[in-house]
C-alpha cells in the first residue's frame, strides 16, 4: 500500500462525523499521513481542531480477523494507563465495522524513533547511550511483567491455565496449516522441527505466574525517545494475551543483533556498538525480578521455535503469490538460520 491508498480504507468524513459524537474536536481531518510500521496495519496520523491523532486500523484483506485484533489491542493500550508501562495512551477505540469498514481506534502520537529506521545523533553518537537504551527495553519488560492483569480488566483476556502445555500443538499446528499454501514446499527444509518440539514437550515448566505478555517483544515494537535512552513506547500489540512474560523475554534474546546489528527478521540496527549483549539482558532482568530463571532455554527455544515457524508463514504465502517472495525469502532463511541455531543450544545443552 502506498502512503497515499489509506484513503481506500479511512473516509475522513465519516471519521470526522463519529469523532463528533464522541466530543472529540470539531471542524476538518487536517494534514492526515500514513506512518510507517505498524506491520500490515494502517496507522494514519492527523490533526483535528489543534490536536493530534494516531488513527489505527487493519488492512483491506487482513489475514486474520482484523476487526477482532485491533479491538483486542485497544482493550491492552486502555488497561495500561495508569501504570509504568510505556505504551501510546488509547483516547477512542470503534468497533462499529459500518464506520470505516472495520473496527479501529485513535491514540495519542508517541515522540519517539524506531532504532532500526535511524538514530538521532544523540544516540548515534554515544555507545554508553545506546548501551542504556538495551536496559531500558528490559525495564519496560520488567514492568509490562509486574502489572496485575486482573486489577486492570484483562481478566478472561487469554488463558492461562495450561499455556506453556499448549504451546507446541499450537505452533505444529500452525506450521501444518501452510500446506494450504500451493507451491509451499513443506516443513521438511526447515531443520529439526520435530525434535525441538519433542524436547519442549519434554521439559515443560510445570508452573508460572500468569502475566501480560506482548507476544512480539523486539526492537522493531519500541521506540525510543528523542532525548532519552528510554523507550518511549512498546508498539504493536496485535499478538498480546495472558500467559508467561518469560516467553517476551525469550522472545528478545532470540531477536536480539548480534556484532552486526543484525536480528531475527528484519531487525537491523547501525551503528551497534555499545549494545549490551544478550547475557547482558538475562542479568539485567535477573536483578529486577523475582521470577525464577531456572527454565529460561525452555523460553529461549520456545522463542526461537515459534518465530521460525511465524516467518516460515512469510515464505509460504508467497509461494502462493499471496506476498512478496524477496522480503519471504529474507524471511525463510532466517527461520532455518533459527532452527539450526536452536538445535545447536539443544546439543550444547545435553
Amino acid at each position: 500500500m502506498s502512503g497515499a491508498d489509506w484513503e481506500t480504507l479511512v473516509d475522513v468524513q465519516r471519521l470526522a462525523a463519529w469523532m463528533d459524537l464522541r466530543g472529540l474536536g470539531s471542524g476538518p481531518i487536517e494534514h492526515p499521513r500514513r506512518l510507517a510500521g505498524g506491520t500490515q496495519n494502517l496507522l494514519l496520523h492527523f490533526r483535528r481542531a489543534g490536536r493530534d491523532y494516531v488513527l489505527r486500523r487493519p488492512p483491506l484483506h487482513p489475514r486474520q480477523d482484523g476487526s477482532k485484533t485491533i479491538a483486542r489491542e485497544a482493550r491492552v493500550l486502555g488497561a495500561l494507563a495508569g501504570t509504568s508501562v510505556p505504551h501510546a495512551a488509547l483516547i477512542a477505540a470503534c468497533d462499529d465495522a459500518s464506520v470505516l469498514g472495520a473496527g479501529f481506534y485513535l491514540m495519542e502520537p508517541v515522540a519517539g524513533f524506531n532504532a532500526s529506521a535511524a538514530m538521532p545523533a544523540l544516540h548515534a553518537s554515544d555507545p554508553g547511550i545506546r548501551r542504556q537504551m538495551g536496559y531500558a527495553m528490559v525495564d519496560a519488560l520488567l514492568r509490562l511483567g509486574e502489572v496485575d492483569y486482573r486489577r486492570v480488566g484483562l481478566e478472561g483476556f487469554g488463558k492461562p491455565e495450561g499455556f506453556l502445555q499448549r504451546q507446541v500443538s499450537r505452533w505444529l499446528s500452525q506450521l501444518e496449516g501452510y500446506r494450504d499454501y500451493q507451491g509451499w514446499p513443506g516443513a521438511e527444509r526447515l531443520p529439526g522441527v520435530r525434535t525441538i518440539a519433542r524436547w519442549l514437550e519434554q521439559h515443560c515448566p510445570t508452573q508460572f505466574s500468569p502475566g501480560i505478555l506482548h507476544g512480539d517483544y523486539h526492537l522493531n515494537n519500541v521506540m525510543f525517545s528523542q532525548g532519552t535512552p528510554q523507550v518511549a513506547a512498546i508498539v504493536d500489540w496485535e499478538l498480546a494475551t495472558i500467559g508467561d512474560p518469560l516467553l517476551d523475554l525469550g522472545w528478545l534474546l532470540v531477536t536480539w543483533p548480534g556484532a552486526d546489528g543484525r536480528g531475527a527478521g528484519t531487525i537491523h540496527v547501525q551503528p551497534w556498538e555499545g549494545f549490551p549483549t544478550a547475557q547482558a539482558l538475562i542479568e539485567r532482568y535477573r536483578s529486577g525480578t523475582a521470577r525464577s530463571l531456572i527454565d529460561l532455554n525452555w523460553y529461549i527455544v520456545l522463542a526461537g521455535f515459534k518465530l521460525g515457524i511465524l516467518l516460515e508463514g512469510s515464505y509460504a504465502r508467497a509461494c502462493a503469490g499471496k506476498s512478496a517472495m524477496e522480503t519471504a525469502l529474507t524471511h525463510h532463511a532466517c527461520a532455518v538460520r533459527l532452527f539450526e541455531q536452536t538445535q545447536a543450544r539443544l546439543a550444547n545443552d545435553s
